[in-house]
């Protein structure tokens, strides 16, 4: 390519496709992410050994420590999230993941709840800042025609990280103790921080809106695109940039966002106080109800199994379809959950098959809010769009635990306990329904690269 006057990088992206460089970013972005779902449901399976070694009476008392971690995403989301459109996603990811696992590891020293809480807290600061910085490094790098294809595709690791406590509880639990699973979750991130150090990439998009970074941006675009040449005078730009600068949360209702805004953040509310009491709680349920502990854990398991699977067959209709398929997948979520408890005291294989649908639903649209909050927010702001509403999700992520533990002292019976764990995911069908006749009307179209479509017409018209 001759030199040119102006190159507009999200027309590069977009006319390349998908090429190895996206599909080794997606595969990076797996394996990071797969933290968060390891994370997710470890201290759930260790929760049967904890009660027992530590002779706890009070299941309630453990809601608190369920909820710490998700209280320090509240934080660490939108902190973390705003850090990486300030600094670089790649920064920002490499912090995270040193703060996580530090006070993951430290977890397996710990003599009391309230230690165990407050190293939660923490490390919940830093599995919530790299989850809205490697969601938005993803879309950057994405075609808009396959943007949440590849953004769901990366976030899969959270499933298949989810599945991973149940076989480790099971085998090594009982001779290691339940510190094992802290021991594996502490070591691992450290390990990911240096591989992200070495062989992260850092957002073409994000150093086009960042002059101190221009020789950067020159070497990913020779690396993305190595048969085209740019002069010393080429000026770069960004399709999607517009007029936003800097990390206020006020640009999020802006432009069109007033009313999408917060009814995503609902939808991020609803869905992870749902799945926070499944991950939760599931195990010690299932096993309180007389179901063997190594049962128990491979129900959980399936219910991760579904949930990759599920991620993975909604790439290419939500990309077409978006909030569609989201609204679709509340609605199912309902009877799945809703009938967990029944199935489980009347035939285990009906359970394991009602677990996958289950996680085949619940944890599916987790990635479709997602990858819809990585698609409404311009580049310069996209980390803190998505970091936004991933922390004000933990709210609900915070009140599954709680409100879990606080039905279980009940002695609620447990057919009845995952009736009640299905309601958020009914309301969620509503207010989903209703964003989406929003969306449609704000960007033209259904698919999740509407805003990208429309935002290079007008920097183009």
């Amino acid at each position: 390519m001759a030199e040119a006057r102006t190159v507009d990088v999200t027309r590069l992206i977009d006319e390349r496709g998908v090429s190895s460089f996206q599909v080794w970013l997606v595969v990076f972005a797996f394996f990071v992410v797969m933290i968060d779902g390891y994370d997710i449901a470890a201290l759930g399976f260790a929760i049967p050994a904890l009660v027992r070694d530590w002779h706890i009476t009070d299941q309630a008392s453990l809601g608190p420590a369920l909820s710490a971690s998700l209280l320090g995403m509240l934080v660490g989301a939108p902190a973390l999230g705003a850090l990486g459109d300030r600094v670089g996603r790649k920064i920002a990811i490499v912090l995270s993941c040193v703060l996580f696992g530090a006070c993951t590891w430290l977890t397996v020293l710990t003599t009391t709840i309230g230690q165990i809480a407050l190293l939660r807290l923490f490390a919940g600061i830093g599995i919530g800042g790299f989850m809205p910085n490697i969601i938005a490094l993803v879309g950057e790098f994405a075609p808009r025609r396959f943007r949440a294809t590849l953004i769901i595709a990366s976030f899969v690791g959270v499933g298949f990280g989810g599945g991973i406590p149940g076989p480790v509880a099971a085998l090594l639990v009982p001779t290691h103790g339940w510190q094992i699973l802290f021991t594996i979750g502490g070591v691992v991130p450290f390990i990911v921080a240096a591989v992200c150090w070495i062989g992260l990439p850092e957002s073409v998009k994000y150093l086009t809106i960042t002059p101190s970074r221009r020789d950067d941006l020159l070497r990913m675009l020779k690396r993305m695109r190595p048969e085209l040449t740019f002069g010393p005078e080429t000026r770069f730009t960004i399709g999607d940039e517009r007029q936003y600068r800097g990390w206020s949360p006020k640009h999020l209702f802006a432009d069109g966002l007033g009313l999408i805004t917060p009814l995503l953040w609902s939808l991020f509310i609803l869905n992870l106080m749902g799945y926070f009491f499944l991950v939760s709680w599931t195990p010690f349920v299932l096993s309180s109800a007389h179901l063997p502990m190594s049962k128990a854990a491979l129900a959980q398991t399936m219910f991760q199994l579904g949930a990759t699977i599920g991620s993975w067959i909604i790439c290419v209709p939500l990309d077409r379809k978006g909030p569609s398929v989201i609204t679709i997948l509340f609605a199912l979520s309902v009877p799945f959950v809703a009938v967990i408890g029944y199935v489980g005291t009347i035939s285990e294989p009906l359970l394991m098959a009602v677990e996958f649908l289950g996680g085949f639903c619940v944890l599916s649209l987790q990635a479709g809010l997602n990858a819809t909050a990585a698609s409404i927010y311009p580049t310069s702001f996209r980390s803190n769009g998505t970091g936004w509403a991933l922390g004000v999700g933990r709210v609900g992520a915070m009140v599954g635990p709680v409100v879990g533990g606080a039905l279980i002292a009940m002695h609620l019976p447990v057919g009845q306990l995952f009736v009640i764990a299905a309601i958020p995911f009914l309301v969620g069908a509503i207010l989903c329904f209703w964003m989406r006749q929003l969306y449609v009307v704000r960007f033209k179209g259904t698919g999740l690269g509407q805003r990208a479509v429309l935002d290079a017409a007008a920097t183009h018209a």
